[in-house]
């Protein structure tokens, strides 16, 4: 019986701590879309009160303190532009997005690792030109081969994408969990009412 508590208490998600907040530039874009630029409610509560933000919606759950009571941010707009990145950093995630989590020669999905299109073995150097998402099987099939010795071929040539290009890429990509607050915030390819 007690074990069955621990686990219940530990999944309810009805407390304030599953109410993250969306946070929007001044322009009304969020930072970010995959992963999706969400705060904890206590982080959307202190930059409330500092004055960062300005709350667009709110859940209707209530934090309490002696002195005040306050309904739970779901969705800020910081009061200051934060000018987007316009450099992509070279990471594993990064990559995996350009590539929407496909491995770059069957076009599957699961258990993705990176490979050398020019194998390091001969040369090849690791950058965006010369890497890509590869599954396992894929990327042991290939080895140290060049494409035309392995007898692949990739989906689409590696290039370094652009900021904005993940951005857009990221929209693809919807979280487990959205809020019906987020969605007038959110463009994702949904159908609009007449």
């Amino acid at each position: 019986m007690d074990g069955d508590f621990r686990i219940n208490f530990v999944r309810d998600q009805a407390g304030p701590r599953s109410h993250p907040a969306l946070v929007l530039n001044a322009d009304y874009r969020p930072l970010s879309y995959y992963p999706l630029s969400l705060w904890p409610w206590q982080e959307a509560v202190k930059a409330v009160f500092l004055d960062r933000v300005d709350i667009v919606a709110t859940y209707d759950e209530v934090v309490r303190s002696p002195s005040t009571e306050f309904l739970i941010p779901s969705v800020v707009v910081l009061k200051d532009y934060v000018k987007p990145q316009k450099r992509v950093a070279f990471t594993r995630f990064n990559l995996f997005l350009r590539d929407e989590f496909q491995c770059q020669y069957c076009g599957g999905h699961g258990d993705l690792t990176f490979d050398h299109v020019v194998p390091r073995a001969r040369g090849g150097i690791t950058s965006w030109e010369n890497v890509v998402a590869a599954c396992s099987p894929c990327n042991l099939a290939k080895g140290s081969k060049s494409l035309r010795q392995a007898g692949m071929h990739l989906r689409k040539p590696p290039r370094q994408p652009s900021a904005e290009e993940l951005r857009n890429l990221g929209r693809k990509f919807r979280p487990n969990h959205l809020h019906d607050s987020w969605l007038d915030y959110l463009y994702w390819d949904t159908e609009l009412d007449a």
